[in-house]
C-alpha cells in the first residue's frame, strides 16, 4: 500500500515538473519574441473623369465592395452624342467620293463628252463655212453685198465655235484621265482627319463612364447626380483591398531581430484570440524620428526604422488607420 501511495506521488511530481519546464520555456520563447506597435495601412484611390460635364448617375456608396472595371458614376454624353453621328455622317460621304475617285468616271459619260465635242466641232464647221462665204461676197463686191458689221460677226461666231471645241476635247480628255492624284490624296487626307475626329469622339464617350481601377471598397463619395465635375475634382475615393499592412517601427537593437520574408501574428484589440498571419515585406535602410502616434517605452527621439508586415485579409478585417499589435518571432 506505502508502495503504490510513494509510485503516484512520484508520478505526480514528475507531472508537476514537466508541466512547470514547459511552462518555463513557453515563457523564455515568449519573452524571445519581439514586440511592436503601430496601424493598418491601405493605399488609396483618387477617382475623377478626365472630361467636364454633369454626373448623369453615381452607382454605389461608402462601404459598398467594387470589383476591377466596374462603372461607378457615369457623365451626361447628349453633345458628344450629336458629334458622333455629324462626324459618322461626314466620315459616310468623303468615303463615297473616295470610292467615285477610285472608280473613275462611267463610260455614259465619257460618250456624252464625245457626243458634245462632235457637235461643237460641226458648229465649228458651220461657222468656218459661212464666214468664208461671206468674206468672199464683201471681196467680190468690194464691200456692196454684205456689210462690215456682218462679216465681223461671222468671223466671231467662227472664233467662238473654234474655243468650244478646243473646251469639248479638254473636257473628254480630262474625264478620259480621271481625277488628279492630287485630288485624290486630298480627299483621303480628309477622310482620315474625320476618322481621328470621330475616334476622339468615341473616346470622350468611353471616358464618360468611371470606372474602377482594382477591386476596392469605396471610402468616400464626394459628389452627387447633377453636380458638375472637372478633372480636378474627385468623385469617389477607394480603399484598395490589397495589399494591405502594417506599419511599425523598430530601433536598432530590435532591427538586428528582423528578416525580410520572416513570419508576423497580427493582433486586434478585439479580436487578440484571432491573429492575423503576415510576413515581413520591407525594411527602411534609412532612419527617421519616431512618429507620435507610435507607442514606445522609449524616448521619443529615439531614431528609428519603418518596418512594413503584409498580410492577406479576404475578409476585410482590418480598417486603414486601426492600431494593432504586431508579433514578430525571433529570427534564427
Amino acid at each position: 500500500m506505502k508502495k503504490s501511495i510513494i509510485a503516484a506521488v512520484m508520478v505526480i511530481i514528475i507531472i508537476i515538473l514537466a508541466i512547470s519546464t514547459w511552462l518555463f520555456y513557453k515563457d523564455k520563447n515568449k519573452k524571445q519574441d519581439l514586440t511592436l506597435y503601430g496601424n493598418v495601412d491601405i493605399r488609396q484611390v483618387s477617382l475623377a473623369f478626365e472630361e467636364s460635364g454633369r454626373i448623369q448617375a453615381l452607382y454605389v456608396q461608402e462601404g459598398d465592395k467594387v470589383k476591377q472595371g466596374q462603372i461607378l458614376a457615369r457623365l451626361k454624353i447628349d453633345a458628344l452624342d450629336i458629334q458622333k453621328q455629324q462626324a459618322q455622317a461626314q466620315l459616310n460621304v468623303q468615303e463615297q467620293t473616295i470610292l467615285e475617285q477610285e472608280a473613275g468616271n462611267r463610260p455614259e459619260e465619257i460618250v456624252q463628252a464625245k457626243a458634245q465635242l462632235v457637235s461643237a466641232q460641226a458648229q465649228l464647221e458651220k461657222a468656218n463655212k459661212d464666214y468664208q462665204r461671206l468674206k468672199f461676197l464683201n471681196n467680190s463686191t468690194l464691200g456692196q453685198a454684205i456689210s462690215k458689221q456682218e462679216l465681223d460677226s461671222a468671223q466671231s461666231n467662227q472664233a467662238i465655235a473654234a474655243a468650244s471645241v478646243k473646251e469639248r476635247e479638254a473636257n473628254l480628255q480630262l474625264l478620259k484621265k480621271g481625277v488628279r492624284a492630287e485630288e485624290r490624296a486630298a480627299t483621303k487626307a480628309q477622310y482620315q482627319a474625320t476618322q481621328a475626329n470621330l475616334n476622339l469622339i468615341q473616346y470622350q464617350i468611353s471616358q464618360s463612364e468611371l470606372r474602377s481601377p482594382a477591386n476596392a471598397v469605396v471610402r468616400a463619395r464626394l459628389q452627387e447626380v447633377g453636380d458638375m465635375t472637372t478633372a480636378q475634382k474627385t468623385v469617389y475615393t477607394l480603399a484598395l483591398t490589397d495589399p494591405k499592412w502594417v506599419r511599425v517601427y523598430a530601433n536598432e537593437q530590435d532591427l538586428s531581430r528582423i528578416k525580410m520574408g520572416a513570419a508576423a501574428q497580427v493582433i486586434r484589440d478585439s479580436q487578440p484570440n484571432q491573429p492575423i498571419t503576415g510576413k515581413i515585406g520591407y525594411i527602411s535602410s534609412v532612419a527617421e524620428f519616431t512618429p507620435k502616434t507610435v507607442q514606445t517605452e522609449d524616448i521619443r527621439t529615439t531614431l528609428v526604422y519603418e518596418v512594413r508586415i503584409y498580410v492577406s485579409d479576404p475578409n476585410d478585417q482590418l480598417k486603414m488607420g486601426q492600431p494593432v499589435t504586431v508579433r514578430i518571432a525571433k529570427a534564427n
